[in-house]
């Protein structure tokens, strides 16, 4: 359970009043569309690295981290200071686009960090302070640069809220971007997973961009994120993502990385794409890059720099507060190696994570890189994509009976799975991985109610998650790169616990096990 400050009844009470006083206004006064307020009925007053303090006296370790801005937790004593010194100088606080030492230093430090290939060359645009005007000034500009309009995004993506951004989001209500399959191995579009499933996914990316009756014009670019994070914390294959970056460079398309949540580190390399040793031609940074508070920009190479005077602004993208924050976040993760250090521990939770699948039916994946982690809630009553399980079971007799045709058919392994080889004949459903001819069942069914159920227990314990993924039905870690041994030992404590009580008892914690119906906009 949450740790709380020895306080006196009295005391308590009066914390307690406050606090649901603040909670009760907030619910009169805000809009409907608020979202985190609503899963997460606290009140934050004092907050240090990965503790969050209620307005109640309640403690929480923080794995939402501004989803994902807060890269060196709250209030980091050099993160502080920073600030402190532009205070204390003088300095003006909002300068539009002019040169001030506060920006030199950040463009200074920004381009030390950069992927070689685009820092030797690269322009920077300040945007407005949210990511999602960093993707619009992305389209923006590959637009004027190659004289075309279309957009190539992929299923799953999230790019932003405004118009552009939205339109290039998996959950776009009017389509203007035309729509790729993004590899991933659980819920594979193809139903192989593995790096065939991957490969399956880039082929059909050039067959869309090679096949003069595809029905989409040679674009202006592609846009994609090295990790989906509202999507359901999805890993791109390197290998994927470097033949992306083939495909587009041998077309002379630019290639957009979205980096505002893997940034700084956040993956286990200072970018995302780092991993995959992929230059792209724009990346769009935010988030963690404005050391908690606001800052957008579009960084591109110098060839693609053909804006007009004003053709893309905002009033505040002289934010001198915010570069400030930044230059010291960008040198503490750069100079104390916390990226490398983000992907040894966040590989070791994953690990650990893992044995839920082996204890618990209701969780369907444990994925991730680096310290942005995901665990996906599935029902564990449903049937895979097969369907009801008499038309499985009729499936999969006639599978059998093909293969055994061919003198294919492999003996029962463990949990009614069958080896066969890579190429033969599927059963429906199933997902065989290419490296090793193992079939195993499709995903269950994801299961929204649990996953929130999920974060309602963690809450209980003291611990603060964020949910994701297609039908909000994964748990997702986020948090601070300073977070240490102890604490992730905490947090998986206080995860695993929560698990293990949904499981066991999922209608005491307000949750039924269903198919989920329509779909969710993320929450973001």
């Amino acid at each position: 359970m949450a740790v709380t400050e020895p306080v006196t009844e009295g005391a308590f009470g009066g914390a307690r009043a406050a606090h649901e006083g603040i909670l009760r206004r907030q619910s009169a006064r805000e809009s409907r569309a608020r979202t985190y307020a609503r899963a997460l009925p606290i009140v934050p007053v004092r907050a240090r690295g990965l503790t969050i303090e209620g307005a109640d006296g309640r403690r929480y370790l923080d794995c939402l981290s501004g989803a994902g801005t807060l890269a060196l937790g709250h209030n980091h004593p050099v993160v502080l200071e920073a600030i402190r010194k532009v205070l204390d100088s003088g300095a003006p606080l909002s300068v539009l686009d002019l040169a001030t030492p506060v920006k030199d230093a950040f463009i200074t430090e920004l381009f030390r960090t950069l992927p070689p290939g685009l820092a030797d060359r690269a322009r920077v645009q300040f945007c407005g302070p949210a990511g999602t005007d960093a993707v619009e000034a992305a389209f923006k500009l590959v637009r004027a640069a190659t004289g075309r309009t279309g957009i190539l995004a992929f299923t799953g993506a999230y790019h932003g809220m405004t118009t552009g951004a939205l339109a290039a989001s998996g959950g776009a209500g009017d389509v203007r971007v035309a729509r790729l399959p993004y590899p991933q191995d659980y819920r594979c579009p193809f139903g192989v997973g593995g790096p065939r499933g991957a490969e399956l996914a880039a082929r059909w990316t050039e067959t869309v961009l090679d096949d003069p009756k595809s029905g989409i014009p040679l674009p202006a670019g592609m846009i994609l994120e090295p990790v989906q994070g509202e999507g359901g914390v999805i890993p791109a294959p390197d290998d994927w993502l470097r033949r992306m970056r083939r495909l587009t460079a041998d077309r002379s398309i630019p290639l957009i990385a979205d980096e505002i949540q893997t940034g700084v580190g956040r993956t286990g390399a200072f970018w995302a794409v780092e991993h995959s040793g992929v230059t792209p031609d724009v990346m769009v940074l935010s988030k963690a890059i404005g050391g908690s508070l606001p800052l957008a920009v579009v960084v591109y190479r110098d060839d693609l720099d053909v804006w007009e005077p004003g053709a893309h602004a905002g009033t505040f993208r002289g934010n001198q507060l915010a570069m400030a924050a930044g230059t010291a976040t960008l040198a503490h993760v750069r100079e104390n190696a916390l990226a490398e250090r983000a992907g040894l521990l966040g590989s070791r939770m994953l690990t650990q994570l893992r044995r839920l699948q082996d204890d618990f039916a209701c969780v369907g994946d444990v994925r991730g890189r680096g310290l942005m982690i995901g665990v996906e809630l599935v029902d564990p009553e449903g049937e895979g994509p097969a369907g009801p399980a008499e038309g499985r079971a009729k499936d999969e007799k006639e599978a059998m009976e093909t293969k055994e045709a061919m003198g294919e058919a492999g003996a029962r392994g463990t949990g009614g799975a069958v080896r066969v080889p890579a190429d033969a004949v599927r059963v429906p459903g199933d997902a065989v991985s290419e490296w090793d001819g193992e079939a195993r069942p499709g995903p269950r069914p994801a299961a929204p109610e649990l996953a929130s159920a999920v974060q309602r227990a963690c809450l209980e314990r003291g611990l603060i998650v964020e949910l994701g993924g297609r039908h909000a039905g994964v748990v997702r870690l986020l948090p601070p790169l300073t977070i240490t041994d102890e604490q992730a030992a905490a947090v998986l404590d206080r995860l695993a616990d929560a698990v293990a009580a949904v499981a066991r008892d999922p209608a005491a914690h307000g949750a039924r096990p269903r198919r989920p119906e329509g779909r969710k906009e993320p929450a973001d």
